[in-house]
């Protein structure tokens, strides 16, 4: 079903996209909403709103995609399970389509132990997978999970997300097979730093002809400090940095060492770009979407298609 998507659009034209992510504030200031999206507007094809990343208390996402809106963005609001019922989850998935927001990003969430409310509990009434069914089915058959109809369904594109570095490996392609059977039609993955890996993953996704069924977009990073990129290799559950990304960052002055690491980004950004069934990049640049323009331009992706 079509939607009004203008990623979709993209996605379908066989052009190659490139979506953005901003972070809400722990607060009620819009105005780092506004200011994040002058750095992304124009430069990225949408941008996700995460919605309590790390389990932190943030501005809602739907709100947020709402003042990105308002700012000319191109919104992919963020829904995860940790927090609300299939009641709640499908009254906020009415409830955005309803407001013009057209992408969605199903997500089971982080653990609230690891944010800032450790002893809240979690909901957990359903998985990424499920919710991806259950939006689904709102969608294509104007269904409720419960069995109710609906007068008019909320018409979205719907994303996921997909990790190919966790363990077990050969079991990543299943999962992902899993998310395309239920209703997926993008996938978002991980941040991938080790590119060998990540070819072999998408070897193993063509080989089961999934390329063919869901646009696959590349997750991408810059990495600011070497500090950061240790931080990500020995502590983030499912993410891959290999030894010689963070000795490339030492082979350089300590001053440029942000500058070296927007350089692997671009780098790994031409080099998935090679691999067949790669339909964009996700680029996520979280408390630094100024380097956005930046990254995007040096990897050749500027202008960015127009469509109707």
């Amino acid at each position: 079903m079509k939607t009004e998507s203008k990623l979709e659009r993209i996605l379908e034209s066989g052009q190659f996209a490139v979506t953005g992510e901003l972070g809400p504030p722990a607060s009620t200031n819009a105005e780092v909403i506004r200011q994040k999206a002058k750095y992304l507007k124009g430069n990225v094809d949408a941008v996700n709103v995460t919605d309590g990343q790390t389990a932190v208390v943030r501005m809602s996402s739907w709100a947020a995609c709402i003042l990105g809106k308002e700012e000319g963005l191109e919104p992919t609001v963020q829904m995860t399970c940790r927090d609300r019922n299939r009641i709640a989850l499908q009254m906020d998935i009415l409830g955005v389509s309803a407001l013009g927001i057209n992408n969605l990003l199903c997500l089971t969430g982080d653990h609230q132990v690891f944010g800032n409310h450790p002893m809240a509990k979690g909901v957990w009434d359903l998985d990424s997978m499920q919710l991806i069914k259950m939006v689904k089915d709102m969608r294509d058959e104007k269904k409720f999970q419960c069995d109710d109809e609906m007068d008019m369904g909320p018409r979205l594109f719907i994303g996921a997300a997909a990790n190919p570095f966790a363990d077990p490996f050969e079991f990543r392609v299943l999962r992902l097979a899993n998310k395309v059977a239920a209703g997926a039609d993008f996938i978002q993955t991980q941040i991938i730093y080790n590119v060998d890996k990540f070819a072999k993953w998408m070897e193993a996704v063509r080989e089961k002809g999934l390329h063919e069924q869901v646009k696959i977009l590349a997750g991408v990073a810059p990495i600011k400090s070497i500090g950061a990129a240790r931080y990500m290799q020995k502590k983030v559950p499912g993410m891959d940095v290999p030894e010689e990304i963070i000795d490339r960052l030492k082979g350089v002055p300590k001053e440029d060492v942000s500058k070296e690491g927007i350089k692997v980004c671009v780098d790994i950004i031409n080099q998935v770009r090679e691999i067949k069934g790669v339909a964009g990049i996700h680029l996520m640049a979280i408390e630094w979407e100024e380097v956005v323009h930046e990254i995007v331009e040096q990897a050749g992706l500027l202008p960015r298609p127009q469509v109707s």
